[in-house]
């Protein structure tokens, strides 16, 4: 054992190589720059609202740009690449699971199906206490779609409140019309 104690305590000092946040696009996906290497990490085990999703779309994004500051130095924890290439991990500022905060803050739900690989205790204490102190997505009376939900059933107009407010304003987005059909009729 103690011809392997030098190579374990090499391994040990050798330096993490920094990441450094340089955008925030939503409240579960963020780019970083480690090295010379750009590269977007999908917050793992967590998902936020998607920023099209009223009322708390934008909230769970601003709440992570104020979690995570450009130019903050972080450490991810990979887990996985998903079908995008970005890769999953659990992001560190220091030692504060962000994954975890933005759970906790009510800026996003656990992402049950995708939960192997990180601490499935902690992160269903911290949506419980969430839930029980209506934060965030728990505060909205009959209680809030869910992000995967919401992309799985589509975003045509009349499914969230900026479509309805295009209604009224005539101005639309791509994502407040999922279909050709549905903009000849507007």
């Amino acid at each position: 054992m103690k011809a392997f104690l030098p190579y374990l305590t090499l391994l040990l000092v050798v330096p993490v190589q920094a990441a450094s946040v340089i955008s925030v696009g939503d409240g579960d996906t963020i780019t970083v720059t480690e090295g010379a290497d750009r590269i977007k990490v999908r917050l793992a085990c967590i998902d936020a609202p998607e920023t099209s999703q009223s009322p708390y779309g934008m909230a769970s994004r601003e709440a992570l740009q104020k979690l995570l500051p450009i130019g903050a130095d972080v450490t991810v924890r990979s887990k996985a690449t998903d079908r995008y290439g970005r890769t999953v991990g659990e992001v560190l500022l220091g030692t504060t699971n962000i994954n975890q905060k933005q759970v906790a803050s009510g800026n996003a739900f656990v992402y049950w199906h995708y939960i192997s690989g990180c601490d499935r205790q902690s992160y269903s204490r911290l949506k419980n206490d969430a839930r029980l102190s209506s934060l965030g997505v728990w505060s909205t009376p009959g209680g809030m779609q869910r992000p995967w939900d919401y992309r799985h059933k589509g975003k045509g107009v009349g499914s969230n409140l900026s479509s309805v407010s295009a209604l009224s304003t005539g101005k639309y987005r791509c994502n407040d019309i999922n279909s050709w059909n549905k903009a000849q009729l507007l």
